[in-house]
């Protein structure tokens, strides 16, 4: 009989070169409003370096510090408890309303900085305008971000909208996501951008090196609802980071200068516990 719930590894490093000190916000650690339990966290900064937490406007949670001269490491790792079954969905999860949504969800129906309703507007309405509203109309437009996109790394650059990868057929998975909370947005549907870790579990694993992954999650009925228009598979294990309007309200590392990153390296995996 399968175990309740999962251990998991969790971790990443950033590995700089800097002229000057320059002080850094970093959003790698897991929230803990989630049906994640935390067992163990360390983070380090090679020289050594004081940080402070940091709660941003999302209740994301934050760490401040100072990237030193010179060659330096960031260092974060966890061990973290997990449910061993994939995520929540319901088929006649309803739409609501603009005039039903609460306050605090109208905002996610907005344009923001990387996603672009008003421009996609037409896109939207006229592929998934006649469908029956819910669930099944959001899941549809994840099968279209899925198929339509092709992941390709250096397809998009830290300047490209949804509207820009949806010209161009290519992106990554903060490409994929971006695009459909745009198609989203444009039906009326809040829908809000959120990464973390994702360990591939019973899953086959992809070419590409282990990296933070980004999806979405979408209010219906009184709740949020996750979809990954990247993957568009449920997952075991998944682990949020950070929520906000866009990537722009996430970045797993904020700089306040410009030092060079060498290398990011990001685990995800199960373990066998203590």
């Amino acid at each position: 009989m399968a175990p309740d719930t999962l251990q998991l590894q969790l971790g990443c490093e950033f590995a700089y070169s800097s002229a000057v000190e320059t002080p850094a916000v970093f959003l790698v650690q897991p929230l803990l409003d989630q049906d994640v339990k935390l067992l163990d966290e360390h983070c380090s900064m090679e020289p050594q370096r004081p940080s402070r937490p940091y709660v941003d406007a999302y209740g994301n949670r934050c760490l401040r510090l100072t990237v030193p001269a010179g060659q330096s490491l960031f260092t974060y790792q966890a061990q973290v408890e997990v449910p061993n079954a994939t995520e929540d969905s319901d088929p006649d999860a309803p739409e609501l309303f603009p005039d039903e949504l609460p306050d605090e969800v109208l905002m996610y129906t907005l344009p923001s900085r990387y996603v672009l309703p008003d421009v996609l507007g037409f896109e939207a309405w006229s592929r998934f305008g006649t469908m029956p509203r819910g669930y099944q109309r959001v899941q549809a437009i994840c099968d279209y971000v899925h198929n339509y996109l092709k992941f390709q790394y250096g397809s998009s650059t830290a300047l490209s909208t949804a509207a820009d990868v949806h010209a161009s057929g290519y992106g990554v998975c903060r490409d994929f996501t971006h695009l459909a909370i745009s198609l989203c947005r444009a039906l009326n549907i809040p829908a809000r951008y959120v990464f973390g870790y994702l360990p591939e579990i019973e899953v086959a694993p992809k070419p590409q090196p282990m990296d933070f992954a980004a999806w979405m999650e979408v209010w219906l009925g009184d709740r949020w609802w996750t979809f990954d228009p990247r993957n568009n598979e449920k997952r075991k294990g998944r682990v949020l980071i950070g929520r906000g309007r866009d990537a722009s309200d996430v970045a797993m590392a904020t700089t306040f200068g410009a030092p060079y990153l060498q290398s990011m390296v990001v685990v995800a995996e199960e373990t066998t516990g203590p």
